[in-house]
């Protein structure tokens, strides 16, 4: 099992911090968000960690040159998503694959439990996602997205914008797994997309996860929840660093 750790955002909302460095070199309790992640990714089973560069790569390079690190340069980094920088990874889709964001930060609970789903495609959900948003802002509803689930706990819509509390069943984190036996078809399907398409008022290159993984189930590949009770914060303005800074129990799901 590979991890790719998607971390070529430069992170406009949180300058000055991000100046000089990339988002995910912010501190957060100490230390960098990307140390985090490395914090829990060491307390599992990996075979590498594949960092995928945009914004001040070189930073990222001379901080994490370790045996078990290797780098993917996105070039085009301000001017796509999260995507495309996943692609720029492509050659690393020969075995399961954890995917995350680099803005998080999470338990190293949560990454063994998504690890130990047996799905080919797994997402983690946060079902106490609005105790952590009311912590953050002011109207939860204005920033978080739709999560419908179907039977099972599989997830039949996510990322649109929510009407009502009622079109979110949980939050999803930025946090996944596919499997080695299902990366063919998450392949093939990036690249019959019609480049001319727009998905979710995004274009092709700057389409979000969250429409992607929606095409996914909307073509057939099932996609499980793996439930969390909290256990995890996103950092995406100084207000969030300023609050957390307050609240360092987050991370073992204590609000």
């Amino acid at each position: 099992m590979k991890a790719i750790i998607l971390a070529a955002g430069e992170g406009k909302r949180l300058r000055p911090l991000t100046d000089h460095q990339p988002k995910c070199m912010v501190p957060l309790w100490g230390k960098p968000i990307l140390v985090h992640l490395f914090d829990a990714m060491n307390q599992i089973d990996l075979s590498r960690i594949v960092l995928v560069t945009g914004y001040k790569k070189d930073i990222l390079e001379e901080n994490f040159n370790f045996e078990n690190v290797v780098f993917h340069h996105n070039p085009a980094y301000d001017s796509t998503n999260m995507v495309a920088s996943l692609f720029c990874a492509e050659s690393e889709f020969d075995d399961d694959l954890i995917i995350s964001y680099s803005d998080i930060a999470y338990h190293a609970n949560v990454l063994k439990q998504i690890t130990q789903s047996p799905h080919d495609l797994s997402i983690v959900i946060d079902r106490r996602w609005r105790s952590l948003w009311e912590l953050r802002m002011e109207n939860p509803l204005n920033d978080a997205e739709t999560l419908k689930l179907g039977e099972g706990g599989t997830i039949i819509e996510l990322g649109q914008k929510p009407l009502s509390y009622d079109d979110i069943q949980g939050q999803y984190i930025g946090l996944i797994k596919i499997s080695k036996n299902a990366l063919s078809t998450v392949s093939n399907m990036y690249h019959h997309l019609d480049r001319n398409m727009i998905f979710d008022k995004q274009n092709f290159a700057n389409m979000y996860m969250t429409s992607f993984l929606q095409l996914l189930i909307n073509s057939g590949v099932p996609a499980h929840a793996v439930f969390i009770d909290g256990g995890w914060v996103e950092v995406d303005s100084q207000a969030d660093l300023e609050m957390y800074a307050n609240h360092p129990q987050l991370l073992n799901g204590i609000f």
